[in-house]
């Protein structure tokens, strides 16, 4: 489990050094609309703009932050935490940090505050754990038990279990 924690853990901080590197770069346009602070506006919008072009949209909110939904549980390290707490926490996280990339990119210039856009991230977060996290987990604590050879009930009992 070490070496699963500090892979999720370095691959965690890889990734968000290079979200940050490709959302904090300057984006020099004549002109810069005004921030979206009316929940739904901007998807509304890209749904105006035709099926193609808004599933490209929205999509590319959804996946900006999903690699954290799985990312940031194998950083924890937790293959027997509680379901409803991991992926809270997850879901906090993932709004956190798309929480400060948005008002950052507020200093940036070319760049503004988007509701929608912490909203789309932090779903693409929460889908991911809910798609990936539960059946891995599900796997390492069988693999973990036939290891063992405890059912976890006598496992917890004799000491074993985190």
């Amino acid at each position: 489990m070490i070496r699963v924690r500090a892979a999720g853990l370095l691959l965690t901080a890889a990734y968000l050094a290079f979200i940050g590197w490709m959302l904090l770069r300057p984006h020099y346009v004549a002109w810069v609309p005004a921030p979206n602070l009316r929940p739904l506006g901007t998807i509304r919008a890209d749904l105006g703009m035709g099926a193609a072009e808004a599933a490209r949209r929205i999509g590319a909110g959804l996946a900006l932050l999903a690699p954290l939904g799985v990312l940031l549980p194998m950083a924890g390290g937790r293959i027997r935490a509680s379901g409803f707490a991991s992926f809270a926490r997850t879901v906090f996280a993932a709004l956190m940090v798309s929480l400060s990339l948005e008002f950052t990119q507020t200093l940036v210039p070319g760049q503004l505050f988007d509701v929608d856009a912490l909203l789309l991230n932090t779903l693409g977060a929460a889908l991911a754990h809910l798609l990936v996290v539960p059946p891995v987990r599900r796997r390492l604590r069988r693999r973990e038990d036939a290891l063992t050879g405890l059912p976890p009930r006598q496992r917890a009992t004799a000491g074993l279990a985190p």
